[in-house]
């Protein structure tokens, strides 16, 4: 659905975004992650054909953005990060506005903006001046403008930026509705507890250069590698001191600490070890009483902090 092979934006002497190369295929959902500035927007942008590259090639729904701009903008939905509306318009008047521009016409025009109202659960506010909204109402008017005919892309720039907790919930709700229909999403973001339950792939993006770009569970696999080991959390209430300086000292384990934070143990083991079943084996052999065990969770986070570290320092 979509392909960039060596896209590049240079200003000058400065590459906003340098030989960016992924492939999306249909129905992916990609993070694409990175700190403000780092080229998410550029690339967005280049993707819809609002800004021409400086070199390389793209290609989204197999059209080039170079000769087939507007078979492109036909396919896709872009959402940019920031976005105008018209002070004297209602909700409804709005949609209708760019459903006529998307040439949907007479009674089916009507139709498809309820449907995208619906969608994105503003109906009750198809009367309300564009204006009177809040911010995440406004967001989410922004993308049921680009649901209007239907596109198989979108390219969502910072859908939840600016956004209270409640809104950005209700947003990776309409994203994750969009995901089970199989649409292919780019969504950008540099807050990255809100991609965690979204993205089936992602890219690591910083200063225009794309230092990872890979499925989640390779993004995982990668922090494993730095890290060196599985790392699982354990409690044997009272007893936790005891146990930390038994497990220790086993052979299949590298690191075994106690947080008085959490009041767990935490086990790193050895590098290329990822079944920790023995550790409550051996435990429980022992006479220690287990209270929990669990392996300890790899988050969007995590990643990008050990990425970033391990690719740029």
């Amino acid at each position: 659905m979509i392909e960039c092979r060596d896209l590049t934006k240079k200003y000058g002497e400065l590459f906003a975004v340098e030989r960016l190369s992924l492939k999306l295929e249909p129905g992916d959902v990609y993070g694409f992650i990175g700190p403000n500035g780092a080229g998410k927007t550029t690339t967005m942008r280049m993707l819809a054909t609002l800004l021409n590259p400086s070199w390389g090639e793209a290609t989204v729904c197999g059209h080039s953005i170079y000769t087939g701009s507007k078979e492109i903008r036909r396919a896709i939905g872009y959402m940019p990060d920031a976005f105008g509306v018209y002070d004297d318009m209602k909700v409804t008047e709005y949609l209708e506005f760019f459903a006529a521009a998307y040439r949907i016409q007479g009674a089916d025009r009507k139709k498809k903006v309820e449907q995208v109202l619906d969608y994105v659960d503003l109906g009750y506010k198809r009367d309300a001046l564009v204006t009177s909204l809040s911010r995440g109402m406004t967001q989410r008017l922004g993308l049921a403008r680009v649901l209007l005919h239907d596109p198989q892309v979108l390219l969502l720039d910072e859908p939840a930026s600016g956004l209270d907790p409640r809104a950005r919930i209700e947003m990776q709700e309409l994203i994750k509705r969009l995901r089970q229909e199989r649409k292919t999403i780019m969504l950008s973001s540099h807050i990255l507890p809100e991609l965690a339950e979204i993205c089936n792939v992602l890219g690591i993006i910083e200063r225009g250069r794309l230092i990872f770009n890979g499925t989640v569970q390779q993004a995982e696999d990668e922090v494993r590698k730095v890290r060196g080991g599985s790392v699982f959390l354990i409690s044997v209430g009272e007893r936790n001191t005891e146990a930390a300086q038994k497990i220790g000292g086993w052979k299949e384990v590298s690191g075994a600490e106690l947080s008085p934070k959490t009041g767990h143990i935490r086990v790193v083991l050895r590098a290329g070890l990822g079944d920790g079943s023995f550790i409550p084996e051996r435990l429980i052999a022992d006479r220690f009483k287990l209270y929990s065990f669990r392996e300890e969770q790899i988050n969007i986070q995590d990643i990008f902090l050990t990425i970033t570290k391990g690719i740029t320092s």
